[in-house]
């Protein structure tokens, strides 16, 4: 089938086609020409660049009209259909001999070579040689500013000034006025096995109809005119026998059905079809007007600004079901969107599908670098995974980007249909490449999104993610390919003597931007964040230099605690003259979880915590810990200071820095980490890691084996596998820290909550009813309970009918010390049973570990 189409997209293996009544194509870069293909292929067989050879940006504009003829027609996994187009004239001038050729005919043509005087074009003719001289294409090649000269493949259209040798040679004109004045006419024996889109003709109405109207044409032609190209300022006055001027949309072999628009831009070849401003791609319209309803095809709408948009039936409605043709008629309104703009009707593209209307993307332009977008998996490749991110829009995510670490068998961790959230790493609409980062790291960063070097000032930080390690030092990658040195002095506080043994590829780090040349894109950074000293300052020590000399890990020190914050604790070091301000984190002010939670919650600002240890510096702030197995550790030099000293068999104590699915990562004072896989977690079997393990848990590891070039420790949690041999003492040693820790609490809650302290399970107590719940529970008061709140579930009101007011004898069921809240019941079983003389201390510990 032939068509007339308007180039919409142009990229490097291809053009995207407006094909009439809304419909799209593409023409593959290998269906140009034959003198396209040939060069293509020596270049790939030569294996370098031809001078010759153009790309087809650098041959086509969007907006042009051409000439195509399909191919093929492709359907995708997802039900869509391609339709596949060459404007190759060999195959769009097929119909035509030599013998047919005749002067004013209007046909396509493609640069073959360029010669002295001109260019030689195949105009797809066998047996026929044509001629372009430069006096004819010297107006079309300055007003096209694609070059000084035509291009070998350059598509054009051609007007025949002179037949020679019975059509054996022609010569050609691209002269744009000379073209766009041509018009078919009967002398020209047009047949309907030659006849072609993108020719002018005058065509007398036969019959008008509400769907368009047929016409005749070069004497014994007929055609249709359907209802979206009748031009709309004249489509209420057309009527049987007027003269109008029309042009060919498309030719079908088979049935020869001849279409044609009489829209304006069509009729003068070479023209354009009018665009749409790209502000209005994707805009939602509140009140579009129904102009028209076609119950085969869909509605055409009117909006504010006066102009036509059309929506295909399927847009109309969710699904067929839900479709109420009534809802239709001439003049109701409806909330819409345009989704696209057909360059071939001159015609915007609307839907009134709720989920289009609500979309957050549309199309390629609409997502910016630095957006986290939701998509989902539709496949899994060497190179990465695809993501469809929206209808028409999908993005790669690199097998590097899949995760914060590599990941050997993605799919065991990804599988086709998953939901995933990504950030957008780069961009190109052009193009439709869009690339995506999985890594949590960058996903969930709230620091500036560094695309382009003008944004890199000096000072600022931000994440980027290593590309390359090496003796010189890192190359950091971030947003648009955007991309900086980190030179080995400034890899970290200490020398680093083999920066490929301490960063790995795809590794997120902060970093601070130190020099930035924008015009030489020219980035250096820095891992260290802190400021770096002026030259005026050369010989001083600055107070991050001493505490870095002052304090080193294992050091132990006392603090005071100036501000909680919501997971650790901001403390400053006592006996220090340059009042350094450090971070206690929650899970570091015990060995005990639960007890952590119950220390942050009942400390209060200017507590002196004694005997902290230091364990790091992150940068920001000094990091410490009141971990007691940790510290015992560290004192009594069980740890290893470098990943060089770990050997297999050690046994190591550390804390849960995070539970994956598919094991618990640990880490060692002086930052060595190590991953227990989860076959190696547990006694028992492991069916969810999160039920065995909590972030900041206290551990002691066993090494099963070291990977050296990877820099990677398989650890063993098993209980079976990693005690030393003297098992009784180190729980009895562990349970006696548990209490001393439990004694400070008490002494805490005294300070605050004094009533608490004397509350333990089987503790008989008399109590107020003060409310009694819809649910059969009672709430309760008391002189002993002050600011705790008291309750009795229905169960454990027995078969009592209490009302407000009443005095009641209640039995102490539970104490919770982190929401001061206290469990009772009033069954007579539990209230007769005589007490048991138990330590108040024993059942304090037994409340606070069941928190």
């Amino acid at each position: 089938m032939l068509l007339l189409g308007c180039i919409k997209e142009v990229s490097d293996y291809d053009l995207a086609i407006s094909l009439p009544n809304g419909l799209s194509g593409f023409v593959p870069v290998t269906q140009i020409s034959d003198a396209y293909s040939k060069l293509l292929t020596k270049q790939v067989a030569q294996g370098e660049l031809l001078e010759e050879l153009h790309s087809l940006p650098d041959m086509f504009s969007p907006g042009t009209l051409v000439r195509c003829i399909v191919t093929s027609i492709e359907k995708s996994d997802d039900g869509r259909r391609s339709v596949k187009l060459s404007i190759d004239p060999k195959k769009v001038n097929k119909g035509l001999n030599s013998a047919a050729l005749a002067v004013g005919m209007l046909l396509s043509g493609s640069v073959l070579s360029v010669e002295d005087h001109g260019y030689l074009i195949d105009i797809g003719v066998t047996g026929t040689h044509a001629f372009l001289p430069h006096q004819k294409a010297k107006n079309y090649i300055k007003a096209v500013k694609k070059g000084p000269d035509l291009k070998i493949g350059q598509n054009l259209n051609c007007l025949i000034v002179e037949v020679k040798n019975e059509g054996r040679v022609v010569c050609l004109s691209i002269d744009r006025s000379e073209v766009a004045a041509s018009v078919a006419t009967e002398r020209q024996n047009w047949a309907l096995s030659n006849l072609l889109p993108g020719l002018v003709v005058k065509a007398r109405v036969q019959k008008v109809a509400p769907l368009g109207m047929k016409v005749t044409f070069l004497s014994y032609f007929t055609g249709i005119v359907d209802f979206m190209h009748m031009d709309p300022e004249k489509s209420m006055s057309y009527s049987p026998d007027q003269v109008v001027k029309a042009c060919v949309l498309s030719v079908h072999p088979t049935s020869r059905a001849v279409r044609l628009t009489l829209r304006s831009p069509f009729l003068h070849p070479g023209g354009a079809p009018r665009q749409l401003p790209s502000q209005h791609m994707g805009a939602v319209l509140e009140e579009a007007t129904v102009k028209a309803f076609y119950k085969q095809f869909g509605a055409v709408f009117e909006l504010d600004n006066g102009t036509l948009a059309f929506a295909r039936l399927k847009h109309l409605s969710k699904t067929r079901k839900s479709f109420k043709p009534g809802a239709f008629k001439e003049g109701c309104k409806h909330k819409c969107r345009i989704i696209d703009y057909s360059l071939m009707d001159e015609m915007c593209i609307v839907s009134l599908k709720h989920q289009i209307i609500e979309a957050q993307f549309l199309q390629y332009q609409d997502i910016h670098v630095g957006d986290v977008v939701q998509g989902k998996v539709l496949s899994l490749k060497p190179i990465g995974m695809q993501v469809k991110v929206a209808d028409g829009i999908r993005g790669l995510v690199p097998s590097l980007h899949l995760s914060d670490v590599i990941l050997k068998q993605p799919e065991k961790k990804y599988n086709i249909g998953d939901e995933v959230k990504c950030r957008v790493l780069e961009c190109n609409p052009g193009g439709k490449k869009l690339i995506l980062t999985l890594k949590k790291s960058l996903v969930q960063s709230k620091l500036p999104v560094l695309s382009n070097y003008e944004d890199a000032k000096p000072g600022l930080i931000t994440h980027g993610f290593v590309v390359c390690a090496r003796e010189f030092g890192c190359i950091v990658k971030f947003y648009n390919d955007v991309k900086g040195l980190v030179p080995k002095n400034e890899l970290g506080s200490e020398p680093i003597s083999c920066p490929d043994k301490v960063f790995y590829e795809g590794q997120v780090l902060k970093v601070m931007v130190l020099k930035c040349e924008p015009q030489q894109e020219r980035l250096l950074l820095s891992f260290r964040l802190s400021s770096k000293p002026g030259p005026e300052d050369k010989w001083k020590c600055t107070p991050k230099e001493k505490q870095e000399v002052k304090y080193q890990i294992g050091k132990i020190v006392d603090v005071k605690i100036l501000k909680k914050k919501d997971n650790g604790l901001e403390v400053s070091i006592l006996e220090d003259e340059d009042n350094v301000v450090a971070w206690i984190p929650t899970l570091h002010l015990s060995d005990f979880v639960a007890t952590s939670k119950l220390l942050w919650h009942h400390l209060q600002e200017g507590d002196v915590l004694p005997r902290v240890m230091y364990l790091s510096d992150k940068g920001e702030h000094i990091i410490l810990s009141r971990k007691f197995a940790v510290i015992s550790a560290v004192q009594d030099e069980q740890v290893v200071r470098s990943f060089s000293e770990i050997q297999p068999g050690m046994l190591l104590t550390g804390y849960v820095r995070n539970v994956m699915p598919f094991g618990v990562f640990v880490e060692f004072p002086f930052g060595v980490t190590g991953l227990a896989p989860k076959v190696s977690m547990s006694d028992k079997f492991v069916t969810d890691t999160k039920d065995h393990f909590v972030v900041g848990q206290t551990v002691i590891a066993k090494v099963m084996s070291i990977d050296e070039e990877k820099q990677r420790v398989l650890l063993n949690l098993k209980v079976s596998e990693c005690s030393s041999g003297d098992s009784a003492a180190e729980s009895f040693a562990l349970l006696n820290q548990y209490f001393k820790e439990l004694k400070e609490i008490r002494g805490l809650l005294r300070r605050g909550e004094p009533s608490i302290c004397e509350l333990v399970p089987g503790k008989r107590v008399h109590l107020v009813v003060q409310d009694v719940r819809e649910d059969g529970s009672a709430l309760f008061s008391g002189s002993s309970v002050t600011g705790l709140t008291v309750t009795a579930t229905r169960h454990h009101l027995g078969d009592k009918n209490i009302a407000p007011g009443e005095k009641r004898k209640a039995f102490v069921l539970h104490v919770d010390a982190l929401t001061s809240e206290v469990y009772v019941s009033l069954r007579e079983e539990l209230l007769k049973q005589r007490p048991k003389r138990v330590s108040r201390r024993l059942v304090f510990g037994f409340v606070c570990f069941s928190l």
